[in-house]
């Protein structure tokens, strides 16, 4: 009995045991994680961060947009309820429903807003969704929906459908923007602008290129040569838009996009307590447009203030496109041309469904009015008074219509002969032929034009874009202006507030030597060289202590491809014993390497050095140590003779013989002459790198004269941090002297004006128009004998064209002035001739003093004007 018991528990056991095992075996974290986290990114990439290709919405936003077309009546709803009618189809919450819908509304493109929807400029928050109403625009009610080409699904519950992509026919994605993050994947497509983009779908259907850069509604400008059309890799770099309202005060008037006010206020007055700028204070006016004032201390720079905010604030910021869609049910890479194409198709392939869905539409309405008219005038109805069953009428009616069933474009079917059993008596009584004839010909007439566009389905889609431009774009021009930016060296614009200090004795040198010799001002990115007496020379970021060596005999700020600062040195070669001296310049080297700029041999050394800052050559008295037959022991040696070379050039020879001593005989003079500069049209600033256009040779107090298209002149520096405004008539420089000449036309007056004048040698803005705000300048002359065309428009338009000599037409007056009239007619336009040339005996013409009180006045003397069919013309 114990055997038979213990046989009937082991086999007890081995029924339990598998039971037991796959309760207890063990389970590998690795691959449920790998298969949970798949599914989970799959899910967040498709279903929440990333916008889909085919109407550039994330999940939400369509859901929002199919929502708000549900509850559309044409007034506004509370935001709340838009909410809570979305989470219909949306399974995350309240929370991520109003932030996108409000994202949305902040566009200014598909929702019209009512209420406080919050400030892009300050970065204020939407009011409460109770309080804040909206409803779909015009523009979203045009392009986005239609249900007959839209393709279903079932929401999250299955209690109601929701729209699997939304019909959209326009590069939405594009002109919105996005930016997600989901895991492992990011999205970032900048917006662009509306009237460009609507451009450029035009242009890919004409088969023409065209070219897409991004704009934002913060306006600012931005620099796209890397846009690299907007791919992974890429960068733009945007700024904020500074202008200078006095020698005190700046003003920043629109923001870098993805910058508010607070963040780059913020960002201003950190750089300030870093002692990176120097300002005043700041005050932020922004409202419904930008406006922070910087107010600065005296002595400071605008210009150079302008600089130092984009080089070390938030005013310039680089951002990197990652143009990442759905297409499919799948992320991929598109560059921003290939996007706009693909809108572009399927705009056209939508228009083209939609024309065939009307056709069908409009065919199946001339079939059924057909039958009905024959039903009726032929009085088929009649036949069927007999009939005593349903099948029988049927049948009859049937029979009845066989005589006309070839004029008819499709054959009938029972629903047809249903339809007609079901017209009233009433119906039938009061029919009108003529109404039913006219009706069916506007049938006709709509199909015939349905087949037309759909035989010329681009320019019927050329259109459709035509007129979406028209009626959409106004208020939509370019905000953010395209623009080269120049590489602004930090180093050189930051204010140098740290003082630089040197022990010379125990070879240090930085910030924090306070107690030891001043060197020079500096800031805490600068720079520092150093010379030593061995001839070896370094480059070193200044810091609060450091070791420089012993023997030092030149410290400063270093400043990088200064080309302008020249070292004269004198040096005794180890090897050969030979003294040459050499002048050079240090553009750049790298930091922390030890060069010299003897030929290296040891025991060489310095016998002679100097830094000038704007290659000045000292003359030396060289003075040699007695030897016998020394004819001449001493000579003064002029380094201006000496060429300046790069830093590794050995030098010349100054003499084979051992020297005794070499002093400063006489300090030099600059032997580099006027500085040179170029002005780039393309970033608006001026260089001595000769890129741009060549204006001038510039030493001492010479000022740069810069005319506007506004009408006014001004005197600048030629420092190379000066800004410049867009929309210059001339920039040249400035010459006392010279007499300009300048045609305008008077909005005060209503007539065209043309004066002579010299520029007053000032600092104040002087306007060479009258006060109107609609006064403009229309031309401007730098020749002394310059000459202008009018030709006559309006009612005298057939008058012959004018030309009128100016030196002959007015005197020279002072800028003040208002000149003197061209003409009384109406003006078509005012274009300037090739001038007369002046002779070298001609003497320069004197400015009229005693006309200089008479600004507003217009002299009346005799003038002669030649016209184009050889009349003559006095004016008195």
């Amino acid at each position: 009995m114990e055997e038979k018991e213990i046989l009937q528990e082991e086999e007890l056991q081995q029924e339990i045991m598998p039971a037991k095992e796959e309760e207890y075996r063990v389970k590998y974290i690795s691959g449920m994680y790998k298969n949970w986290f798949l599914d989970y990114a799959s899910y967040v990439i498709l279903e929440r961060a990333v916008p889909h290709l085919y109407d550039g919405l994330k999940p939400v936003q369509r859901r929002i947009m199919h929502a708000m077309k549900r509850l559309d009546d044409g007034r506004y709803n509370k935001v709340a309820n838009i909410i809570g009618y979305t989470m219909q189809y949306h399974p995350h919450g309240d929370a991520s429903i109003g932030g996108a819908l409000v994202q949305l509304g902040q566009k200014e493109l598909l929702i019209d807003m009512q209420g406080n929807w919050g400030n892009i400029y300050t970065g204020d928050n939407a009011a409460a969704p109770r309080y804040i109403e909206a409803r779909l625009s015009k523009f979203a009610l045009a392009v986005v929906f239609n249900p007959k080409t839209t393709n279903w699904k079932q929401s999250y519950d299955g209690r109601n459908k929701e729209p699997i992509n939304l019909p959209v026919k326009f590069p939405l994605l594009l002109a919105q923007g996005v930016e997600g993050i989901a895991v492992g994947l990011a999205s970032k497509i900048m917006p662009h602008n509306f009237i460009e983009l609507i451009d450029a779908c035009v242009n890919h259907l004409r088969n023409e290129d065209f070219e897409l850069y991004p704009d934002f509604l913060t306006g600012g400008f931005i620099d796209v040569s890397r846009y690299n059309d907007g791919l992974r890799g890429g960068k733009v770099r945007v700024r904020a838009k500074i202008d200078k309202i006095d020698k005190k005060t700046i003003v920043i008037k629109e923001l870098p996009f993805g910058k508010t006010t607070g963040s780059l206020i913020e960002s201003i007055l950190s750089a300030n307590e870093k002692n990176k700028i120097k300002i005043k204070k700041v005050e932020d006016n922004t409202s419904d447009k930008v406006e922070i004032l910087i107010h600065l201390p005296s002595g400071v720079s605008p210009d150079k203030t302008i600089d130092a905010l984009y080089a070390v604030t938030d005013c310039e910021v680089s951002i990197s496109p990652n143009s990442t869609v759905i297409v499919g049910d799948k992320p991929k890479f598109l560059g921003i041309k290939e996007m706009l194409r693909f809108s572009a198709d399927n705009t056209l392939k939508l228009l083209k469904l939609e024309l065939e869905i009307r056709k069908a539409e409009l065919e199946e309405a001339w079939h059924l009015s057909s039958l009905e008219k024959i039903f009726i005038e032929e009085e088929i109805y009649l036949l069927i008074r007999k009939c005593e069953t349903w099948e029988a009428v049927i049948e009859t009616i049937d029979t009845g219509l066989d005589p006309f069933k070839a004029q008819l474009k499709r054959a009938i079917n029972r629903d047809d002969i249903v339809r007609l059993t079901e017209i009233k008596i009433k119906r039938i009584s009061k029919y009108d032929a003529f109404k039913a004839t006219d009706y069916l010909k506007s049938i006709e007439e709509e199909i015939k034009k349905i087949k037309y566009h759909l035989a010329h389905i681009v320019d019927f889609t050329v259109d459709y874009y035509t007129d979406i431009k028209k009626r959409f774009s106004k208020g939509r021009e370019r905000r953010t202006e395209i623009r080269n930016f120049e590489e602004i060296i930090a180093s050189k614009v930051v204010v140098r507030n740290e003082k630089l200090y040197v022990n010379y004795e125990e070879g240090f040198a930085g910030m924090s030597l306070k107690k030891d010799e001043f060197v020079a001002n500096c800031s805490d990115i600068d720079d520092i060289i150093v010379f030593r007496k061995d001839g070896t020379y370094f480059i070193t970021p200044v810091t609060g202590k450091f070791y420089i060596g012993k023997k030092v005999i030149h410290i400063d700020v270093f400043k990088k491809n200064d080309t302008r600062t020249i070292y004269n040195a004198v040096y005794r070669d180890g090897a050969t014993g030979y003294a040459y001296m050499k002048r050079f310049f240090v553009k750049s080297i790298t930091r922390d390497k030890e060069y010299n700029l003897t030929k290296g041999s040891e025991k060489s050394e310095i016998l002679h050095f100097s830094a000038n800052a704007n290659g000045e050559a000292e003359v030396l008295k060289v003075v040699l140590k007695p030897r016998p037959r020394l004819k001449k022991r001493s000579w003064e040696e002029d380094l201006k003779e000496l060429a300046i070379k790069g830093r590794a050039s050995q030098g010349n020879i100054l003499s084979k013989y051992r020297i005794h001593r070499i002093t400063v005989k006489e300090e030099g003079i600059s032997t580099l002459g006027g500085r040179k500069i170029w002005f780039d049209s393309t970033v608006l600033k001026i260089n001595d790198a000769q890129r741009g256009e060549f204006v001038g040779e510039f030493s001492g107090d010479d000022k740069i004269l810069v005319v506007t298209k506004d009408g006014d002149a001004v005197l600048t520096s030629y420092e190379l941090t000066n800004h410049y405004k867009q929309g210059m008539f001339l920039f040249k420089k400035y010459d006392e002297k010279e007499i300009l000449t300048a045609v305008f036309y008077s909005a005060e007056q209503e007539y065209y004006y043309l004066k002579r004048f010299t520029v007053e040698n000032s600092d104040k803005i002087m306007s060479i128009t009258d006060e109107h705000p609609d006064s403009k300048l229309i031309s401007i002359s730098t020749h002394k004998k310059a000459r202008f065309k009018i030709i006559f428009g309006g009612e005298n338009s057939n008058r012959a064209n004018e030309t009128v000599d100016a030196w002959e037409f007015i005197s020279v007056k002072s800028y003040k002035a208002r000149g003197k009239r061209l003409t009384t007619y109406q003006v078509e336009e005012i274009i300037e001739l090739e001038p007369v040339e002046v002779t070298a005996e001609e003497v320069a013409e004197p400015v009229n003093e005693e006309l200089f009180e008479e600004q507003n006045n217009e002299p009346e003397f005799e003038v002669v004007r030649n016209t184009d069919d050889g009349q003559v013309i006095l004016d008195l």
